[in-house]
């Protein structure tokens, strides 16, 4: 009696019955366009807090830390007035004119020292910054200037110009003029010699070449000197004002200090932080509108 230890037979599939692509040794097709899926980065899967949302956290929290630190005495009126407080006193300073009114005065005298600062400075870093003889020149009494602090010439502007607008003015010009100086000096050796040569082999002018080549290569420097330009214009118009100062935002700052009014005192802090920031918004904007040409990493 033998064994036999063959498998049972089972039924051979209809090849004919199947399409080509379930055949045995048929490749099967690649993914179409259509189950193509995108590779989406691991950071940005899931829900995401809107931007608008995360810039507004921190101040708010900020505020509402603030409120309850006053609203449970430890801090008190004296040393630091309630957000609530200083936001009635604000609204108060705004109905009976007063705070328009030492804005407007205040932002005549950052627009007059901001343009003379920028055109100073421009005009001093074109002619370092083009000639060789003109860096000789300017840029060594430039740097010895710069290393004065401005708010120690104050005095010594009182008794040039006297107590009026100019010296005030004054004070900002010399404070905006150095930064202008510095970024669009160092935008101008900046740029790559290859352009400059570059243009040279095309037949531009030295005219052509500072206006096609030079400037523009400059420009994002120039635009960065404003903004540090912005900033230290508003801290000069601080001083400026709280001396010999009959108007503007600094002349209500020195008559609070002197009631010992905090909460006007921060009201004028709030708007000069409001129109550095605005200020700071405005030349953000000519940077988007002026370098379109050149592209930038934006963050993550």
């Amino acid at each position: 009696m033998s064994i036999s230890h063959a498998p049972p037979s089972s039924p051979e599939p209809d090849i004919s019955a199947m399409s080509k692509s379930e055949r045995p040794g048929a490749e099967r097709p690649g993914p179409g366009p259509l189950d193509l899926q995108p590779v989406v980065p691991a950071f940005s899967r899931g829900f995401r807090v809107p931007r608008w949302v995360r810039r507004t956290t921190g101040p708010i929290v900020l505020l509402a830390l603030w409120q309850v630190l006053s609203a449970t005495g430890v801090l008190t009126s004296d040393v630091l007035a309630s957000p609530g407080r200083i936001a009635q006193v604000g609204w108060d300073l705004v109905s009976d004119g007063s705070l328009p009114t030492a804005m407007g005065t205040s932002l005549r005298r950052v627009a007059s020292g901001l343009l003379l600062g920028t055109v100073i400075g421009t005009g001093l870093a074109l002619v370092s910054g083009l000639f060789r003889i003109g860096e000789d020149l300017v840029d060594a009494p430039v740097q010895m200037l710069r290393t004065v602090p401005f708010v120690g010439l104050i005095p010594l502007f009182i008794i040039w110009f006297g107590i009026g607008e100019a010296p005030k003015t004054a004070i900002i010009t010399l404070g905006v003029t150095f930064p202008i100086y510095l970024n669009v000096y160092a935008g101008i050796r900046g740029v790559d010699s290859q352009l400059v040569e570059a243009g040279e082999s095309l037949g531009l002018s030295r005219w052509g070449l500072t206006r096609h080549v030079v400037l523009p290569g400059a420009l994002p420097g120039a635009l960065t000197g404003l903004r540090y330009a912005l900033g230290i214009a508003w801290l000069a118009l601080v001083f400026a004002e709280q001396v010999n100062a009959d108007a503007g935002i600094g002349f209500l700052m020195v008559q609070a200090r002197d009631f010992l009014r905090t909460d006007v005192i921060v009201v004028c802090l709030i708007v000069y932080a409001f129109l550095g920031l605005l200020a700071d918004f405005v030349v953000r904007s000519l940077e988007r509108l002026l370098l379109q040409w050149r592209p930038t990493f934006t963050g993550r």
